[in-house]
């Protein structure tokens, strides 16, 4: 993966950006439940039902890994050279929605970010590599590289994006030794 000096972000710009996200990421996390009919439930919707234990229930952090916040695009042959960059993307907020059943917990990770456009951009669609791991310890449960599609047709500005992946399940009893990375990842699909 390719660092750039490339697009330093305008503090305004970067806490809008974040301000969105943080206000979409809360919108997620909001939306949170457990299916199944549990007593002592509360009913959030007349649809979903969330209980005491579900609220209180451990859900495993995620995090970026180092270097994997951000991803830029050269053409051919410019790699490492600013003014030969296409698109520079990053990942500003990610969250995680948990749902338990039956001793299982589902888990589903979500990033949100932006895309800058670079001096040699093109209109066009986008695919940045995304790439979600689950490990318990050291053993990894699940990694899976999903491409993400960004529709860009402004050379002037950027373009906000939202990353959900594939929900993962593990056992809710080893659930606290589980943790989640996500990040950008150029590398083969290793799952």
């Amino acid at each position: 993966m390719q660092k750039s000096t490339f697009g330093r972000l305008n503090p305004l710009s970067l806490r809008f950006t974040r301000l969105g996200g943080a206000a979409l990421l809360g919108l997620l996390v909001a939306g949170c439940s457990t299916s199944g009919n549990q007593q002592g439930a509360v009913s959030t919707s007349g649809e979903q039902r969330v209980t005491q234990a579900d609220l209180q229930a451990y859900c495993p952090r995620i995090s970026l890994r180092e270097g994997t916040s951000f991803f830029s695009t050269y053409e051919k042959g410019g790699n490492g050279d600013s003014s030969r960059v296409v698109y520079q993307a990053s990942i500003s907020d990610v969250t995680r929605d948990c749902r338990r059943d039956n001793g299982t917990l589902t888990i589903t990770v979500a990033a949100a970010g932006r895309v800058v456009p670079g001096p040699k951009f093109r209109n066009g669609t986008i695919n940045m590599p995304i790439r979600v791991v689950v490990m318990e310890g050291d053993k990894v449960i699940s990694t899976k590289l999903h491409k993400q599609a960004v529709a860009m047709n402004n050379s002037q500005s950027a373009t906000q994006f939202l990353f959900a992946g594939t929900p993962v399940s593990v056992p809710e009893a080893s659930s606290r030794q589980v943790q989640i990375f996500i990040g950008f990842d150029e590398g083969p699909n290793k799952g």
